[in-house]
This record gives C-alpha cells, sequence and structure tokens, in this order.
C-alpha cells in the first residue's frame, strides 16, 4: 500500500527540476541583491529626513515641524520589516546553490525552510496591511457620517 508521506520521501528531483531551482536561486540572490541596496538608501534617508525636513519647513511654513523626526522613525521602522523577507530570500538562494552543488537532502531542505520563512513572513505582512486598510476605510466611513 503506498502512504503518502512514503511517497514524499522517495521524491527525486529531476535534471530540468535543478536548472529551474538553478535559476531560481540566481534570481533570487539577485532580487535580495537590490532588496538590500534598497533597504540601504531607506536607512541613508532616514539619517537625513529630519535635516532635510527641517530645512523644508523653513522653506514651506505650511510643512508641519515634526514631519522629519516622523519620517526618520517611519524608514527606520520600514527598514527592519523589509530586512527580513530580503535576508530569507538571500538565504535561500545561498543554500539552494550549495544543496544542488553538493546534492544534500538536508541542505534542500534548509533552502525551502528559507524560502517557506519568506512567503509565510509577505504573507502575514499583506494580511497586516489588508487589515490595517480596512479599519482605515471603516474609520473613514464612519468619521464621514
Amino acid at each position: 500500500m503506498n502512504n503518502p508521506i512514503t511517497q514524499l520521501e522517495q521524491l527525486t528531483i529531476t535534471s530540468a527540476s535543478k536548472s529551474f531551482l538553478r535559476e531560481t536561486a540566481k534570481w533570487a540572490k539577485f532580487l535580495s541583491i537590490i532588496g538590500f541596496i534598497l533597504i540601504g538608501l531607506m536607512l541613508i534617508f532616514a539619517i537625513f529626513a529630519t535635516t532635510i525636513f527641517e530645512l523644508a519647513a523653513q522653506m514651506q511654513p505650511n510643512i508641519p515641524k515634526g514631519l522629519g523626526l516622523t519620517m526618520t522613525i517611519t524608514y527606520l521602522v520600514l527598514s527592519v520589516i523589509y530586512f527580513f523577507p530580503v535576508y530569507y530570500l538571500l538565504q535561500f538562494s545561498i543554500k539552494m546553490k550549495k544543496a544542488l552543488a553538493t546534492k544534500s537532502d538536508e541542505t534542500l531542505a534548509k533552502a525551502l525552510e528559507m524560502l517557506k520563512s519568506h512567503y509565510k513572513f509577505i504573507g502575514v505582512f499583506t494580511i497586516i496591511t489588508l487589515s490595517l486598510y480596512a479599519l482605515l476605510f471603516v474609520v473613514a466611513a464612519l468619521g464621514a457620517i
């Protein structure tokens, strides 16, 4: 009798699958590098946001005084949040390339675990964001009444 768990344990990766995984790992590395560059740019902006918005507030009186600090905090928080999915994606790429080179089932499992963590983080973050939008919509609708 074929047990589904036994069937999964005997899963083999064909040469076409290896090729797809290798290419996926390359794209994952590219996207993670771009992600880290963008995180770096957000951190640079966060460092200078207070100064930029204070100068802007001096030139334009309608810009709130505390906007610079708010933007600094916002960009720092976004940088920290964005770090985790990018890190998971980079780890997936590194571990997948190693797994394919060494033909290690354990390293392959770790690579797929990193990919799962990446998508789980993105999924939870999406649910939180959509929930906040829904809450904002409800508050705005109640405010209009």
